[in-house]
């Protein structure tokens, strides 16, 4: 059985998507851990093939098309947000004329979320929610001719031509039985992250989902993916949390040490969770040598964890701010204070530990222009490492977005997919869709081309092709 993972290619005048967080389009490219995950999955298994390719860069139809003559595939897999949804179901549908006999498996948020769109034709099928279980059954399935439907977890069409929802697959809950990424499947294609500006740089995930409660929030594709189709079997209630050992993350980062890689951006949606735990990951970066960063919330950070993320290499920290206005913040469900984040930042900088900032502009109507030009006045004033600015968008499964269709926000009347970095279609009685458009473009030109920005970075980058990675990423940031 050869499976194939596939990064499709792009419509015409379109940018690739970012499949990890999934919200976005690219702006530095960054390895799709989650799908990499699956993929060491299936080549675990016997009689399987495995490879990846990416057509998202520099690939049109023509060489797509090309290409699919000539492969041999069974099994074509794409992991779908949605952002590329109308792009994958366009390339897909030449794997079904040139390769009639293969199946193309969808996994990822859009297909779980848009099955209906996805089943477009006999030989689709989507993988909900959480996918490396049931990758593996459907594997078997397709090479032994088992029926589909004692198959949890997916959607297909039956002979009829109706949509089927086999029942919910339960969750995995120990993720230490998972094998690490097949990272090897990149073959020489190397990554760069602007935030840690050394060469050999590669992601990692130490635990599954979030447990708090802001309305808008989408935290990676793999987490978004899995709340869609918990919360619809669940009552609306949020997976619960797992958790890898810290010697499972030693033996990896051990393996990684050893390949060479020297920085690792850890994509986890909340990094630490408490004293003890960020203490064992802390030693294990240091023992390895290795620089890296991760996501966390403002009520994590003690004085003793950001003195571990100081000694164990950490560069950067992205926190969840969104706002420095407490009435936004309750509204939003942030579970968070402006007080908690003031000392969350100053604790961090005494320390030495770069912050980076994520602020989330029209995340509710109660935002005007006044609140989010205070909120990057205050980014300023607090002199941190980055700021991030994005404009909310009402992704479906999200209260936000339920609060959207109910009160009529939505300025194209329904969800279109659009990029947080970019775009809005949301307008708020005090904030227009083009007003948001307006302040993200005024504060990343007002924030990214200031003297403190510059001056604070230019200084760390490790090497003239790191430098130019990151000046890449950032034009493509402001300029698209």
């Amino acid at each position: 059985m050869k499976v194939t993972f596939v990064t499709p290619p792009v419509l015409v005048g379109k940018r690739p998507a970012e499949r990890s967080a999934g919200c976005t389009h690219v702006v530095y490219p960054m390895p799709n851990i989650y799908e990499l995950i699956v993929a060491a999955v299936v080549e675990g298994k016997d009689g399987c093939d495995v490879s990846y390719r990416d057509f998202s860069h520099h690939c049109d139809d023509r060489e797509w098309r090309q290409w699919l003559r000539s492969d041999d595939s069974d099994i074509y897999m794409v992991w779908m947000v949605n952002l590329s949804l109308e792009g994958d179901l366009l390339a897909t549908a030449a794997v079904h004329e040139l390769r009639p006999e293969a199946y193309v498996v969808f996994l990822g948020p859009g297909a779980t979320y848009f099955i209906r769109k996805t089943l477009v034709h006999a030989r689709n099928i989507v993988v909900r929610g959480e996918p490396e279980a049931t990758v593996s059954e459907l594997v078997d399935a397709l090479a032994t001719g088992k029926p589909l439907d004692a198959i949890d977890g997916i959607s297909y069409l039956n002979a009829s031509g109706e949509v089927v929802n086999n029942r919910q697959r339960a969750l995995i809950t120990d993720l230490d039985t998972l094998p690490f990424p097949a990272r090897h499947l990149l073959g020489e294609r190397r990554y760069h992250n602007p935030k840690l500006k050394c060469d050999g740089y590669t992601t990692a995930l130490t635990s599954r989902n979030c447990p708090f409660k802001c309305i808008y929030c989408v935290p990676s594709s793999l987490t978004f993916a899995r709340e869609i189709e918990h919360r619809k079997h669940n009552d609306g209630r949020k997976p619960l949390i797992t958790m890898r050992s810290v010697e499972s993350v030693d033996r990896e980062m051990r393996m990684l040490h050893e390949q060479g890689y020297k920085a690792v951006g850890f994509v986890d949606d909340n990094f630490i969770w408490n004293e003890e735990r960020t203490r064992g990951l802390c030693e294990v970066m240091r023992r390895y040598d290795m620089v890296w960063g991760c996501q966390a919330r403002v009520d994590a950070i003690t004085p003793a964890i950001a003195q571990m993320l100081s000694e164990s290499g950490c560069r950067y920290i992205d926190l969840g701010v969104e706002s420095f206005d407490d009435e936004i913040l309750a509204y939003i469900k942030k579970g968070i204070t402006s007080k908690q984040i003031y000392d969350a930042i100053d604790t961090l900088k005494r320390h030495g530990v770069p912050v980076k900032l994520n602020i989330l502009i029209g995340c509710c109507p109660l935002e005007t222009r006044e609140t989010v030009r205070h909120t990057l006045s205050e980014a300023k004033r607090l002199k941190v490492d980055q700021v991030m600015f994005n404009i909310v968008s009402p992704f479906p499964g999200t209260e936000f977005y339920k609060l959207c269709k109910e009160n009529g926000w939505l300025a194209t009347g329904k969800y279109e997919p659009t990029d947080v970095q970019r775009n809005s279609i949301v307008n708020f009685p005090h904030l227009t869709a083009r007003e948001m458009e307006r302040e993200l473009q005024r504060n990343n030109l007002s924030y990214f081309l200031s003297w403190h920005f510059i001056s604070t970075h230019i200084g760390r980058f490790t090497s003239v092709g790191e430098f130019m990675h990151a000046a890449r990423a950032l034009k493509r940031k402001l300029l698209g």
